[in-house]
């Protein structure tokens, strides 16, 4: 860890930044997901859900992003390589023969739902070590998965 004239003690910036990182992996994994369901849907509902899946990659892709940035303010290496990615990320491999909009759907909603619980446990995690901005970011991250999902969820029939 890099020095940096941040307050927080050493051991609260390594408690954090080991709860940032594998979020950081798992917003990653979720944006080539959604980009992956956004190219590959198909059927009566593409439209709607191309662009849906689009909307979803986005904000997931901002979500990367923010994680990043706070990983870096602490003194950390915000690493979104695609080994960094594949190894410490929560979600389950995409299901890379997916192609009918239901499956595209349900595919999406797990992902989303991972990614919340995952953020969502995150918030206590670096609450208690005594970063209340990173918790703060991960009830932010949290409430944004949580209406990504019911958007999503709305398409399940």
């Amino acid at each position: 860890m890099r020095t940096t004239r941040n307050d927080l003690a050493p051991t609260t910036r390594t408690t954090v930044i080991a709860a940032l990182a594998p979020a950081l992996a798992t917003a990653i994994d979720l944006a080539l997901a959604a980009k992956q369901a956004h190219w590959n849907v198909r059927g009566r509902q593409f439209a709607p859900l191309h662009a849906l899946f689009d909307q979803v990659a986005g904000e997931a892709g901002a979500w990367a992003d923010d994680l990043a940035e706070r990983i870096v303010q602490l003194g950390g290496v915000a690493d979104g390589t695609l080994a960094a990615v594949a190894a410490r990320t929560a979600l389950a491999p995409y299901p890379a023969a997916a192609t009918a909009g239901d499956d595209h759907v349900a595919a999406i909603a797990d992902r989303l739902a991972g990614f919340g619980a995952q953020t969502r446990a995150a918030i206590a995690t670096t609450g208690e070590a005594g970063d209340a901005v990173t918790s703060d970011l991960f009830t932010e991250l949290t409430a944004g998965a949580d209406k990504q999902l019911w958007m999503v969820e709305a398409h399940l029939s």
